[in-house]
């Protein structure tokens, strides 16, 4: 073999040496390359996660919480001064003073009562009973604005006074021109006293009740006093008992602005007994 083959033939075998090399180390550096993006896109995942779980809470954090059109009304008159005296003379005219109801929140329920009893001797006695219940509601986030609330326990009170035992002769009417809705129930009731005209009116303004409750009878032989006569009194003092209601709240009253979350408990309860008309 001649000496310029020989050379020839070292230059291939170090050539191919060196392309067998260079392909090694080209494959060995590619292995942290792919680790390196594999890593990177473990990465980003997990970071993407984490992104998505701040953004939620975020968002949750965000969200506005519950409001409730306020109360119009936040308090009520003193339950005994509702009437003017002059009112009082007509309608309970024997009455020395009201006797005040018994309450743990008088802002938020309240009641007085006047009893007369007009006695003539052997000639009988006329007998007239008059009581003012004041129930007050707040909004509340969970059951809904304080009118709406005072709204169904007006359509209750007047259900449960048409459902009186031993009422007689039940007559119940819509009253205009007495806050933002009225009824009038009227009913006899006997007892062994007398017959007894009942007249009762349940009145709702913005996010108050009130319910007036008058009654009379002739004892001992008196004349029963006319229903009717009976109805426009108590008609009358109702009207007087409601704008007290509107007076006492003034300028304060809400005007049906939305307010802050209410307390979810509320002032008072649709549950409140009707008064004892005894």
């Amino acid at each position: 073999m001649s000496e310029g083959t020989m050379q020839r033939r070292a230059q291939r075998e170090q050539t191919g040496r060196a392309k067998r090399l260079t392909r090694v180390l080209v494959g060995a550096a590619a292995v942290p390359v792919m680790l390196i993006a594999a890593g990177c896109s473990s990465d980003s995942g997990s970071g993407d996660g984490g992104d998505t779980g701040a953004g939620d809470a975020a968002s949750a954090s965000a969200s506005p919480s519950p409001t409730v059109q306020a109360a119009a009304y936040r308090t009520l008159p003193e339950a005994c001064g509702v009437l003017s005296k002059k009112t009082l003379e007509n309608l309970a005219p024997e009455a020395k003073s009201g006797k005040q109801g018994g309450s743990d929140d008088v802002s938020t329920r309240a009641s007085c009562s006047w009893s007369s009893l007009d006695s003539n001797g052997v000639k009988g006695s006329q007998f007239r009973w008059l009581n003012v219940s004041l129930l007050r509601f707040d909004s509340d986030t969970t059951r809904g604005a304080g009118d709406k609330l005072a709204g169904e326990f007006y359509t209750k009170q007047v259900r449960d006074v048409r459902a009186t035992a031993g009422a007689k002769s039940i007559t119940a009417k819509p009253l205009a021109g007495t806050g933002d809705e009225a009824t009038t129930v009227s009913y006899d009731l006997k007892k062994k006293e007398g017959t007894f005209k009942q007249q009762t009116v349940v009145a709702r303004v913005e996010n108050v009740v009130v319910t007036l409750d008058y009654n009379g009878a002739g004892l001992a032989g008196d004349k029963t006093p006319d229903g009717d006569d009976l109805l426009k009194d108590a008609t009358k003092a109702a009207r007087e008992a409601v704008a007290s209601v509107t007076k006492a709240n003034g300028t304060a009253a809400a005007g049906g602005s939305p307010s802050a979350p209410a307390s979810k408990k509320p002032s008072a309860t649709a549950s409140e007994p009707a008064p004892d008309k005894s």
